[in-house]
């Protein structure tokens, strides 16, 4: 990879109670869009594939927004549904499944949803065997909760809501049978987990190189979020690993997961700093006639 860039841009601020991107959010993605024009002309890209996801899929104005973005940075931007933004997280992390697992549950904790995949993992490529996109998200659980100021009861209501909304998942697959019987896999594609493993740990500055792939036991990953909610929200931006940025967002992350890992309690979950960004670098390499990184290691 020659470049990259993120930043937190909260588009689905608000989105909840409005159901529209409102002014402030708009302009925030806009101006870090800008950076991301400019790298494109910079590197003098000439195949391109920019997506929207579950903000835009809900926003009653996303029209308007795309039409701003065009015009103020140049980038034509397309709003893909969930099953596409599943495909693309399932080919994006598709190098960190485990051969010798029968089965994989792969989630991505995003700011407006969390995606769950089912994926089955006999043949000789992965297999979607079932997604779901719950419409519950980091920004979306701090919007309604609050995140600066988080006491352990509101992060188990935080907790308890995202578990119910596993419940009909788990029954369509018979996931936690699964777990009865082994051989499956877990994989986590979020900031969250992300976090959670440089918290884990304990790096100066967060790394990519030694998050993406690092394999995680429950301990240690109840132990990451035990002092995260342990510390206010002062030493929460102060992290290293986390910044003003994501401090009011960790912990809707970290009780989302905590309900992923309590209704799945697989003994194991490996980190993946890749998902939607991979997958779209993977199709273009492939629609181009290069070889992407598909295979599992």
């Amino acid at each position: 990879m020659l470049d990259a860039f993120s930043r937190i841009v909260r588009l689905g601020e608000g989105l909840a109670r409005t159901g529209a991107l409102s002014d402030a959010a708009m302009d925030r993605t806009i101006a870090a869009l800008a950076v991301c024009a400019q790298k494109v002309r910079s590197r003098r890209v000439d195949h391109l594939r920019a997506v929207a996801t579950e903000a835009c899929r809900r926003a009653s104005n996303c029209g308007h927004f795309l039409d701003r973005v065009r015009a103020e940075t140049g980038l034509e931007i397309e709003t893909i549904p969930a099953s596409e933004e599943a495909r693309l997280v399932l080919a994006g992390c598709g190098p960190l499944l485990d051969p010798h697992a029968a089965r994989a549950l792969l989630f991505d904790i995003g700011g407006g949803s969390t995606e769950l995949l089912w994926v089955g993992l006999e043949g000789r490529e992965p297999e979607m065997l079932g997604y779901a996109s719950l419409p519950m998200g980091v920004v979306t659980l701090a919007d309604r909760y609050g995140g600066r100021e988080v006491s352990p009861d509101l992060y188990y209501a935080m907790r308890d809501e995202a578990t119910s909304a596993l419940a009909l998942f788990d029954d369509e697959h018979g996931i936690s049978d699964w777990i009865q019987r082994g051989r499956m896999q877990m994989l986590g594609s979020s900031g969250t987990v992300t976090t959670l493993a440089g918290v884990h740990l304990e790096l100066p500055r967060y790394n990519r190189s030694l998050v993406d792939g690092i394999v995680l036991d429950r301990t240690s990953i109840d132990a990451a979020s035990d002092r995260l909610l342990a510390m206010d929200y002062a030493g929460r931006a102060a992290h290293p690993c986390i910044g003003p940025e994501r401090a009011d967002l960790v912990l809707a992350g970290c009780a989302i997961l905590s309900a992923i890992t309590g209704r799945w309690p697989c003994p194991r979950l490996r980190v993946a700093d890749r998902g939607v960004r991979e997958g779209i670098l993977y199709g273009l390499m492939a629609r181009n006639g290069r070889r992407g990184r598909m295979g599992r290691t």
